[in-house]
């Protein structure tokens, strides 16, 4: 195949910047969008497109197929963390984590499948997360959306393979970017003290587990590999050994086994 048009949104920093730059280098032609405008040089296009508004993601879509004449490989990498116990979260919170996470990724997939199908071919990957099989206590919400890829991601796989066009779900454990201090935390997590010791300790074990973590870089190349593959697997989980393991262990330990461990890995 010739050179391959890739739209990656979230582009601006992690995943999404890494897998730009690398596929960018690697000679594919490169849109990264993102919500706000890109500022400094880039190996690739970058374009300015929020995921949570139709007119904004159309409008980008369109125009890249105007340029390019068709979109190969759409790569969904936008979101972001929120962090905040099930009860100090408030519903306009969770909606904002979700209007990104899931409903962000899928307005993307609609407006470009009609292209890829129409061609009978293309490529989508969604990045979903471990954490969208393991739920994170104080992260209930940030699993909850992650836990809705993956069942968007396998419906879509069934639903487009008739029409040639691969669907790709990646998963990947704790990576050394920008998520750790984009991180949101919700209003009421800061001020109530009935979960802030608990929240507190578990938080700086997951940020010291994040900056810990793999460069993104490793996601990028996992990435050419899929893209390579004239038959990719529906899933692929990307990180430490440490962490991927355990997760999958839990499908053969004892529910109360696997709780207890994960309390007890977070010091609740």
């Amino acid at each position: 195949m010739g050179k391959r048009t890739i739209l990656i949104t979230g582009a601006s920093s992690g995943i999404g910047k890494a897998a730009a730059e690398y596929l960018s280098e690697k000679g594919y032609g490169v849109y990264g969008a993102s919500r706000t405008k890109a500022t400094g040089n880039f190996s690739f296009k970058t374009l300015q497109m929020d995921v949570n508004n139709d007119d904004s993601v159309n409008e980008v879509i369109s125009r890249i197929i105007n340029i390019e004449g068709r979109i190969d490989v759409l790569i969904n990498c936008a979101g972001f963390g929120l962090a905040g116990s099930i009860e100090d979260t408030s519903v306009d919170e969770a909606k904002d984590l979700f209007e990104t996470n899931f409903f962000g990724l899928f307005r993307v997939c609609k407006a470009v499948i009609p292209e890829m199908r129409k061609r009978k071919s293309g490529l989508i990957i969604n990045i979903g997360s471990l954490a969208g099989l393991v739920p994170i206590p104080f992260q209930a919400f940030y699993s909850s959306s992650k836990y809705a890829v993956e069942s968007f991601t396998e419906a879509l796989r069934i639903e487009l393979l008739p029409f040639g066009i691969r669907v790709v779900l990646i998963e990947p454990g704790d990576f050394k970017t920008g998520f750790t201090a984009n991180r949101k935390m919700t209003a009421e997590s800061k001020v109530k003290e009935t979960y802030l010791e608990k929240f507190s300790k578990a938080i700086s074990i997951m940020e010291q587990d994040e900056s810990n973590g793999p460069p993104p870089v490793k996601i990028a190349e996992l990435i050419a590999r899929i893209m390579d593959d004239p038959a990719p697997r529906l899933r692929y989980t990307a990180g430490k050994l440490s962490q991927i393991l355990p997760v999958k262990l839990r499908n053969f330990l004892p529910h109360r086994l696997s709780e207890y461990l994960l309390m007890k890995y977070y010091w609740l």
